[in-house]
Order: C-alpha cells, then structure tokens, then sequence
C-alpha cells in the first residue's frame, strides 16, 4: 500500500499542476471575499470599509429594521411557492415528455427556452403581460369582461405572488430538463416490471421511480435554493422592489445599503445572512452526497 501512494500522488501530474491556478484563485476570490465580508460586518464601514468595531450592532440594526424583515418575509414566501410548484411542474413536464411524444425535440426546446433569458428581460416581459393597461386584463376586458381584474403587480397584498409566475415562467424549463434526465436513466427493466404487476402508473412514479432519482432532486433543490437565495435582477427588473417595499427581497437590500445609503456595515451583515442561508442547504447536502460514501472499507 505504501509504494502506491506515491505512484497515485504523480498521477495525472501535468493536470494538477495545470489546475493549481485555479484553485489558488478560487480560494483567494470564493474564501477570502467571504472571509473578508463576515469580518467586515462587525465593523462600522460607512462608503469605504474601515475596521472600526462595533460588535453585533450591524445585525441588531438589520433585525430591527421593518425592510428587512419584509424582504425575509417576500424571500420565505417565493422561495416556499417556487420549490413547491417548479419541481411539480417541471416533473409532470417531464413525465409527459418521456412518454416519447411527437415533435419532443421542439416542445422541448420551447419549454426550455425562458432559461435561455436574463432574469431583467423576463421581468421587462412579465412587467408589460401583467400591466392593466395592456396586459391579460386588458385583453380579458376586451373580449368583454369588464369586471375582470388581474394586476398583482399593483396590488401590495399579493405583487410577490406576480414575481412568482415570472419566476415559474423561467425555471421550470431547467427543472424539466434535469428532472427528464433521471428519468430516462430510469431502466427500462422497472417500467415492465411494474406493468407486469399490474402497479398503475401514478404509483409507480410515486414509489418506485421518484425514490431512484433522490441524487437528481437533491442537485435540482440546491440549484434552486441558491437561485432562490440570490433573486434580485427579476426582483428590479419587474417591480423594483414595490410596490412601496412590497416585493424587498435580500438581495436588493443589500445593494441598497452598500450602493445607496454607503453603509457597508450593514450591507456585509445581511450578506453574510445570506451566505448562512445557503451554507444550511449546501452543507447537509454536501454531507449526504460525498460523506456517506467513504464509509465502505
């Protein structure tokens, strides 16, 4: 065993040598920027960053402000709605087009395309679809429903819920596309099993199939948790955050407190929120997916 080790240490030397820049880069941007950012949240930084402590103060200041909490709030609801609702969409979506259905290839292409635009176009694009004045309610209203009403983006009490369709609109292709990889990993082997036991089909993508494809739903949740987390060009694209603070969310608050109001002290705490966030769903995936497999001797 000994002799191997230094034979596996040199193999494929010239790739690792190759790939020492990149590492050295990454923990330099990825860890010490992240580094840099949590250490700095506990400073007083106004428009430049200066290491004056304060302590918590900046995370006593980010819990007590309203447009913090509203946009935790905006965050918790969208991001509940966005991963119910795209991984039943994009796998019903995907179910349907497994079934080896005609002209798959441009059905295909057609759901996947939303993916293909920048968060600020789809907003522009749902902005203009949900206006009153020239949107569905106006069509709707033209044919003759006068008392038709349907602008969310308007209306206070529900505008998150108007971001969400936009976000649907966009991310379901991604999910569709990851979801019907599984399932055409899926042996065909299972398919006529279940048909022999007479299972129906719905059961057998309950109990059977879904459970087979735990490593894709895990990959597709991470995707987009962080997606999620980071939501802020649709965000100012379609409403720029109101109406009032309506649709705040993390993400633009934080640019609005180190772009706008030039305190950066507050801008790195609630970023480093925002990394905390993520590391929740990062890690105990990480942990389920690589931790469990050197158990094997």
């Amino acid at each position: 065993m000994a002799s191997q080790r230094p034979n596996q240490l040199f193999r494929n030397l010239n790739a690792k040598i190759a790939s020492i820049p990149m590492i050295v880069t990454a923990l330099f941007v990825f860890v010490g920027g992240t580094a840099w950012t949590v250490v700095y949240s506990f400073t007083s930084s106004g428009l430049l960053p200066r290491l004056k402590w304060v302590g918590l103060d900046q995370y006593d200041r980010l819990w007590g402000t309203k447009k913090w909490f509203v946009a935790i709030e905006n965050l918790a609801i969208y991001g509940f709605c966005m991963l119910a609702l795209v991984f039943v969409i994009g796998f019903i979506l995907a179910a349907l087009i497994d079934q080896k259905i005609r002209f798959e290839n441009t059905i295909r292409t057609v759901i996947l395309y939303p993916y293909a635009l920048s968060f600020v176009v789809t907003g522009l694009v749902w902005q203009w679809i949900l206006n009153p004045e020239f949107g569905i309610e106006a069509i709707v209203r033209g044919m003759g429903w006068q008392s038709f009403e349907f602008d969310p983006l308007y209306n206070p009490e529900i505008a998150i819920f108007g971001v969400l369709i936009a976000g649907l609109w966009q991310g379901s292709g991604l999910v569709m596309v990851l979801m019907l990889a599984g399932l055409r990993g899926i042996d065909q082997d299972v398919w006529k099993a279940a048909r022999v036991d007479g299972i129906p089909a719905w059961k057998t993508y309950l109990f059977i199939v879904i459970p087979m494809m735990r490593p894709v739903f895990i990959t597709t949740l991470v995707l987009t948790v962080t997606g999620i987390v980071k939501l802020y060009d649709l965000i100012v694209a379609q409403t720029s955050g109101g109406p009032g603070i309506a649709t705040e969310v993390p993400a633009k608050y934080v640019y609005d407190m180190m772009f706008g109001a030039s305190n950066l002290g507050q801008g790195f705490a609630a970023s480093t929120m925002m990394l905390l966030t993520v590391a929740l769903v990062v890690i105990p995936w990480a942990t389920l997916e690589f931790g469990g497999g050197k158990k094997h001797g």
